[in-house]
């Protein structure tokens, strides 16, 4: 029988399959000949001790064995092009997720999306980019794939409560994403090869009777005696339905708003808020890997921290080894940031949100609002921003000890941030209980991983849609609505994921809820 092993090996060992067949053949006291295959099963880094190790799990194939090879494959899609159909809003992970559970179900899904499909969204990235122009509805945040397509693509959860990671995860790499996201404990697709699995799973829902339309806004719901009977859409058409698995991310301030406009139960929500800080990719692989130069068969260091200050959390938020800093506004009038990786992850910085929690006391000023008191919080910390910036798509920035120091950085050397920095004191964007949150925290940071407080590292203000300032309450049981029979509020949007994995599970989730109620209709 195949033989599983766990082991750990030097970094130079783990990337050749020479040098791991040796090292394992001499581990079960047999020969290099024996072994016919090894597959590695899970990987990790132990940076802990000077001498970095790579720890691995792998599974060994004898010569006397059959080599059975399992293949991933999709599951037992129906032909839905006659079923009853269900509205899915928003074509992120938590809607296209919908969709294909709808489709495996045997039930029509159909995705209005505000946004451009892959393709047509890099047009409006690079005018945002280059031109400073924000379209409201192509961005960083809106268009398939949502916020995740062109903002890294990291995969790694810890809601491992929240459903089935591992399915997911197949499901990607049946879609086209390298075997190494079911192996890797931080697994990581890259935002050059997001675009491709989506376009896919756009032609799967297709292929099989759903139906996708970009450039599709619902402006309003069509709700009868507190049910579910459709949306509208810009145009003024109505698109009929008894279910809407509402998925719309967490930047769709215009549906939070709907909703409370049209007396739809929404909550406050807490979130966080804080900076992109941006160090020399080389300074966190000394710090991380104790070592001069990590060399060529050790990836580019992440890192996480969390520390308490004033009773607070401040942590580390999206991490983005040899990635880069994007632009992220989903209006005119404000600037926001978010990083990314490319899959190498071989840009010269390293960039990771450094945010505080907020709590619901912190919106006291914003009251008259109601439940959008987080949302108007968010909204006037990033419009402070543009208009410091000089009112452009460039953000106000500082170096770390400048900022802790409560000094004017003198210059801001390029980042990789392509709209370009304004030198600012950074305490004139956030409320002062922030600002003094974040001085402190950076000093504690710096006394836990000695080097990172330095003026090498360039913060960018504001990293401000860590999650949906909004919560949509639905049942535990039903998942529908608290109020409003037939909608299903899904993802980040609603408030019940924090990523692509969450939000993929939670997309599933909804949508066998939503058939197993069509069902007993």
């Amino acid at each position: 029988m195949p033989q599983e092993l766990q082991l750990q090996v030097l970094p130079e060992v783990a990337a050749s399959m020479d040098l791991l067949t040796e090292n394992i053949a001499k581990m079960v006291k047999t020969s290099v000949v024996d072994i016919k295959k090894i597959t590695v099963l899970k990987r990790s880094i132990d940076a802990r001790q000077k001498q970095v190790k790579i720890n691995l799990k792998v599974k060994i194939f004898f010569s006397d064995e059959e080599l059975i090879v399992e293949k991933i494959h999709f599951p037992d899609y129906k032909n839905v092009t006659n079923a009853e159909t269900v509205i899915v809003v928003g074509a992120g992970p938590a809607g296209y997720f919908a969709a294909l559970q709808l489709i495996e179900l045997g039930v029509k899904p159909v995705v209005v999306e505000r946004g451009k499909d892959v393709r047509g969204r890099r047009r409006d990235l690079k005018s945002i980019n280059r031109d400073h122009i924000v379209n409201p509805d192509s961005n960083y945040c809106f268009g398939e794939g949502g916020a995740g397509t062109y903002s890294d693509g990291k995969l790694y959860t810890r809601s491992k409560k929240r459903g089935d990671v591992h399915r997911i995860l197949e499901l990607l790499v049946a879609f086209g994403a390298p075997q190494d996201i079911l192996v890797d404990a931080h697994p990581h697709i890259g935002t050059n090869k997001l675009p491709k699995i989506m376009q896919d799973m756009r032609e799967k829902i297709i292929e099989y009777g759903g139906e996708v339309h970009f450039e599709t806004r619902v402006d309003d719901f069509v709700i009868t005696n507190n049910e579910i009977k459709g949306v509208i859409i810009q145009d003024g058409i109505i698109i009929s339905a008894r279910k809407v698995i509402l998925a719309t991310g967490h930047s769709a301030r215009d549906i939070f708003e709907l909703l409370h406009k049209k007396d739809i139960f929404i909550e406050a929500k807490p979130f966080a808020l804080g900076v992109r800080a941006e160090h020399p990719q080389s300074l966190i692989d000394t710090i991380q890997y104790s070592c001069d130069y990590r060399g060529e068969f050790l990836p580019p260091a992440p890192y996480s921290i969390v520390k308490q200050v004033n009773g607070r959390g401040m942590y580390s938020f999206c991490m983005c080894p040899g990635g880069v800093i994007a632009p992220c506004a989903t209006a005119p009038g404000e600037v926001v940031t978010n990083g990314w990786s490319p899959s190498k992850r071989d840009q010269p910085t390293a960039n990771s949100g450094i945010v505080v929690e907020l709590r619901l006391e912190d919106f006291k000023p914003f009251e008259k609002f109601g439940p959008l008191a987080g949302m108007e919080f968010q909204k006037t910390i990033e419009q402070k921003a543009w208009h410091l910036a000089g009112e452009t798509q460039k953000v106000p920035a500082q170096r770390m000890v400048d900022f802790c120091n409560r000094k004017v950085s003198a210059d801001i050397p390029k980042t990789s941030y392509v709209p370009g920095t304004t030198s600012v004191e950074l305490g004139e964007v956030f409320p002062d209980f922030l600002t003094q949150i974040m001085r402190q925290g950076f000093l504690d940071f710096g006394k836990s991983m000695r080097g990172y407080y330095t003026n090498e590292a360039i913060l960018h203000a504001p990293e401000s849609r860590t999650s949906s300032p909004v919560r949509i309450p639905r049942e535990n049981d039903s998942l529908e609505h608290v109020q409003i029979k037939g909608l299903y509020p899904c993802g980040e949007g609603a408030g019940y994921a924090g990523g692509i994995i969450s939000a993929a599970i939670d997309g599933e989730k909804c949508a066998i809820k939503c058939v197993e109620s069509l069902i007993h209709q």
